[in-house]
């Protein structure tokens, strides 16, 4: 079975020869291939071979175009600093005042060079044999990247009509960057939208969830696959983000599994969700091992393995190898 095959058969409840792979891989990936990160962000050449190491040695089920939160807010016109191999840094928030948003120009993802590097990418990951998976900012989180998460978080309160003018601005980008990177070849396209998991159920309700919608709504048009990624306890917005429409809903490691498992039946297929951290990056290989089969467990015949979020920098191989001979075991 090969993980195109082993994907769609465990989106359907049908059975594997083992469960996917789908860990998220940045830092990790590019210096493991001993690369540093602003070549990751910046060479889609780069990032490609991480990815690729990683389906090759740890027996991931996707290749990943995933990289920093700032694609689109560069070609927006944002400055973003890349330290030689630290996190990429925003250095002033692009908008401002009310009046930036009517200055905002609109990036196209065929001709910006930070959203061109991610189309790049998938093309040259396409013809691999396993899943292609793009991604995009959620409009919410977007907004959040052009203005600042705290201002926006402000904004929901003191100026909502002008923040929804911008999400319109936002959603409208982040689905045509959705459409362009399927035809580029993606099978699949994650929404990263951290910044929900600070709002409560009714501001999610009306501040990301439609977006939400709006573009997985667009890449099922497309022919495509839709992973939800929000970052953080999401556990009072479960019952929402279960009406997102999105075919895999990540759940980070404070969420309960069983709560969620519960909460979710078999509405969406979940992904998740070992503590990066104090399991993945810290614990034994024979804890790494037990907990993958707990997840598994309780997740049913639907659930895909990964660690809650992404997997650390320095995360020792005898635990990514663990988490693959759990998957293989299970079987």
């Amino acid at each position: 079975m090969d993980a195109f095959q082993r994907m769609k058969a465990r989106l359907k409840g049908e059975r594997v020869d083992r469960p996917p792979n789908f860990d998220i891989f940045m830092t990790f990936a590019a210096h493991h291939i001993g690369q540093p990160l602003s070549r990751y962000y910046l060479d889609h050449r780069v990032l490609v071979a991480a990815n690729v190491a990683m389906v090759q040695e740890f027996n991931v089920d996707i290749l990943q175009a995933i990289s920093d939160p700032y694609r689109e807010t560069a070609d927006f016109g944002g400055e973003i600093a890349f330290p030689r191999d630290g996190l990429p840094v925003c250095r002033k928030p692009l908008l401002g005042d009310e009046g930036d948003l009517r200055r905002l120009r609109r990036p196209n993802p065929a001709t910006g060079p930070r959203m061109l590097d991610r189309l790049e990418a998938i093309r040259l990951m396409r013809g691999e044999g396993i899943p292609v998976m793009g991604w995009v900012e959620g409009a919410l989180a977007q907004a959040g990247d052009l203005r600042g998460t705290s201002a926006v978080l402000l904004d929901m309160i003191d100026r909502p009509e002008w923040l929804r003018e911008l999400l319109e601005v936002c959603v409208g980008v982040e689905i045509e960057f959705a459409r362009a990177q399927v035809e580029a070849g993606a099978d699949l396209i994650g929404l990263g939208d951290a910044i929900a998991s600070q709002i409560s159920p009714a501001m999610y309700r009306l501040f990301a969830l439609p977006y939400e919608k709006r573009i997985f709504d667009a890449v099922h048009a497309k022919g495509a696959l839709t992973r939800l990624h929000i970052c953080g306890n999401t556990t009072r917005l479960l019952p929402d983000i279960v009406t997102s429409g999105a075919d895999i809903i990540d759940l980070d490691w404070m969420v309960d599994w069983r709560t969620a498992c519960a909460t979710f039946g078999s509405r969406v297929a979940l992904c998740g969700n070992v503590d990066p951290v104090s399991v993945m990056l810290r614990a034994s290989p024979e804890t790494v091992y037990e907990s993958v089969r707990d997840c598994l467990r309780v997740g049913g015949d639907r659930c895909f393995s990964a660690a809650g979020c992404e997997i650390p920098d320095g995360t020792p191989v005898d635990n990514l190898r663990a988490q693959a001979r759990a998957l293989r075991d299970y079987s």
